[in-house]
């Protein structure tokens, strides 16, 4: 019992963390958060680009079908012969659809009438309403030819059954057809835990700092570019742990890497830089190390969650995609499935290499901002102790 009110004691005195108050807040956010980013529940206008080489009356009819349901999105219609793989790039597509030439005049006769669908099955969860919807309007297709007109092209009954099943899906799971894990899961727990563990050994280093009494002359004598600097030995262990933890789940998983190295090792080096940065900015007032690394949580599960390695991309709502572009292991994400899994080259990433650079340099600034901003607090601070002092030995 006098532990327990010692304990009590130390709870209320405002010394450690608000727990009472914090307890209540975080399950409040949680839930209103949550509830938001998974408030559509399925994948509403799925993103699908429509190959259509028929360029035919029935085939315009068949896009407009297809663009009516509520779970595809018909985003982009190419009349010309396009790489499927390619379309699919930086996530812009769930599936690319090919109409082939002839699909009009194939539709009133026993021959084969193949649709080709090619599904990003990177997350095979995005994928299952859109197979689901076109297998249905697949369906409905092919029972939309009357009886009046089987007549009169004088069809018998097997001739009949052949129409009315004449269009078929033709489908293809790219870039992870197994559905492995090494794909999807393991390798966004890598980037998440190896990430993680860089913010807990970097995110307290201002507060060490100021416990060890060298942050005033850092403020003083130093520049920001003196932080940015400390940041290196922790980018290369991260930037090294990365690529190791590659190369084992190649060796020893089923990882496809379809990519470049070079391009891959510069996306790492990235997210360890801006990893860096955040760090030093969300650290800056902790008092210690110790309140510093609690902060981890507000940046680093975020982008886990909305990188779209533990879920469907298209299943948050648009306004989360603007704010996902805040997190850094988002950013690298996004590569990571054009550059291992894809296959992209550099300059087939280099819109996204960009953002994420530009997001770097964002970073960076904001950092030498609060740098100069704290050194013209403690250099006034530092003017107005002297100046107590002068009027304190100055007075008779």
């Amino acid at each position: 019992m006098h532990s327990l009110k010692d304990e009590l004691t130390y709870f209320f005195s405002g010394k450690g963390m608000p727990y009472a108050k914090v307890s209540l807040i975080i399950a409040i956010i949680m839930v209103v958060v949550f509830s938001a980013i998974g408030s559509d529940n399925y994948i509403k206008d799925g993103k699908v680009a429509v190959i259509d080489l028929d360029n035919s009356k029935f085939s315009h009819e068949f896009i407009e079908e297809m663009n009516t349901s509520p779970y595809i999105k018909v985003k982009d219609v190419l009349n010309v012969p396009a790489d499927p793989q390619k379309l699919l790039y930086q996530d812009r597509y769930l599936a690319v659809i090919y109409l082939p030439a002839g699909f009009e005049k194939n539709r009133y006769s026993e021959g084969v009438n193949n649709i080709g669908v090619f599904y990003d099955n990177i997350n095979n969860a995005q994928s299952g309403n859109l197979k689901e919807a076109l297998n249905i309007i697949i369906a409905v297709q092919n029972q939309k030819i009357g009886l009046p007109q089987i007549q009169a092209l004088g069809l018998n009954g097997e001739q009949t059954a052949a129409i009315m099943n004449n269009i078929s899906l033709n489908e293809r799971l790219l870039f992870n057809p197994n559905s492995s894990s090494s794909n999807n899961g393991t390798l966004g727990f890598l980037f998440f835990f190896s990430s993680m563990f860089q913010v807990f050994a970097t995110i307290g280093m201002i507060s060490r700092l100021r416990l060890e009494r060298k942050w005033n002359a850092q403020l003083l004598e130093g520049s920001p570019f003196d932080l940015m600097l400390r940041l290196i030995p922790y980018v290369i262990c991260l930037t090294v742990a990365l690529i190791v933890g590659l190369a084992l789940l190649r060796v020893i998983g089923d990882l496809s890497f379809n990519g470049n190295f070079f391009t891959l090792v510069l996306s790492i080096l990235l997210l360890a830089i801006s990893n860096g940065f955040m760090c030093i900015l969300f650290g800056w007032g902790a008092a210690n190390p110790g309140v510093a690394a609690s902060r981890m949580i507000l940046f680093v599960p975020a982008g886990f969650i909305l990188g779209g390695m533990s879920g469907p991309l298209d299943l948050h709502p648009g306004w989360v995609h603007v704010v996902s572009n805040a997190f850094p292991l988002v950013w690298v994400y996004r590569l990571v499935r054009d550059i291992i899994l894809r296959g992209a080259s550099f300059m087939e990433v280099s819109q996204e290499f960009g953002g994420f650079m530009i997001y770097a340099g964002i970073l960076a600034v904001i950092v030498c901002i609060r740098f100069y901003h704290d050194r013209k607090v403690l250099l006034s601070q530092e003017a107005t102790a002297t100046e107590k002092r002068e009027t304190v030995t100055d007075m008779p």
